[in-house]
Parts: C-alpha cells; sequence; structure tokens
C-alpha cells in the first residue's frame, strides 16, 4: 500500500508543478504577445488581458501551494528565534495550526463563492464560466490547509534561520 500512496503522491507533485510551469509559461507569452500586437500593430487579442488575470490568479495560488509543500512560504514568526529549541517546535506547531485555520477559512468561503458564481451563470470571457476560473481558489486554500495540518500534526523539519 506505501508504494502506491508514494507514487499517487509523487505524481499529484508532478501535476501540481506541470500545472503551474503551463500556467507561467501561457501568462508570459500571452502577456509578451499583447505587448508586442500593441506597439507594432496597434491592436491586440480581445480576451487577453482577461485571460492574463485569471493567469495571474492560478500561478499565485499554485506557487503558493508549492511555497507551503516546500516550507518556503512567508513566516511572520519573531518569537521562534529567541527560544530554545525544545520550544520552538511548539512555536512551529502552533503558528502552522494558525495558518491552517485561516486557510482552512479561506478554503471554505472561497468554495461559496464559486458555488455562488456557479448558481449565478456568469462569464469572464466568451463562453467560460466565471466559476470554473476561480475553481483555483478553493482547490489551492484546501491544499495549503492540509499541509499545514499535517506540519501541525507531524511536524516540520527544522530549517537554518537566517541570521539577523
Amino acid at each position: 500500500m506505501r508504494p502506491l500512496l508514494s507514487r499517487l503522491h509523487s505524481a499529484l507533485l508532478r501535476i501540481e508543478d506541470g500545472l503551474l510551469v503551463t500556467a507561467l509559461a501561457a501568462m508570459i507569452l500571452l502577456a509578451c504577445t499583447q505587448i508586442l500586437l500593441r506597439n507594432l500593430w496597434d491592436s491586440g487579442i480581445s480576451w487577453g488581458d482577461p485571460t492574463l488575470r485569471v493567469l495571474v490568479l492560478w500561478v499565485t495560488l499554485l506557487g503558493a501551494m508549492a511555497a507551503t509543500r516546500e516550507g518556503n512560504h512567508i513566516r511572520i514568526d519573531l518569537l521562534s528565534r529567541y527560544l530554545p529549541e525544545r520550544l520552538r517546535d511548539w512555536s512551529r506547531r502552533l503558528t502552522d495550526l494558525f495558518a491552517a485555520s485561516v486557510t482552512g477559512l479561506l478554503a471554505w468561503h472561497s468554495g461559496r463563492f464559486v458555488v455562488f458564481e456557479w448558481e449565478d451563470g456568469g462569464v469572464l470571457f466568451g463562453q467560460v464560466p466565471a466559476w470554473a476560473c476561480e475553481a483555483i481558489m478553493p482547490l489551492g486554500f484546501t491544499v495549503m490547509a492540509l499541509r499545514f495540518l499535517t506540519a501541525t500534526l507531524l511536524g516540520r523539519p527544522a530549517r537554518a534561520e537566517p541570521l539577523p
């Protein structure tokens, strides 16, 4: 069972990384195309700007998911650097629990928002429904909440603290 779960976990991480790379590449390509079209031919792609806004949202949340996976997210944790090692672990767990609570709330409310958008039937551009573009919000926050909760329960490996 363990090898199967390990392969599944590895596949999910590759999918997450692949989505991030694809969204970032598409965003860069579309932005450069828009700039060239506007500056050289005084035109542009009509759906380009709304698509770029959606891609920024996706890249942001996929990047945040990757950062929490690696433990490279922003931490505002002044107290832990002055605590003894024994208390530092509990301080990390407490801040991870707080982060899990906040991202869990964000997941819940963004999920409610996406359901409202689905019920409303709004579209962002063309025939693309708004809820499909916004679905990354509850998904991303749920993944982050689960990662923070896992770090709370299992602990996180100690990282080298930056020098003051």
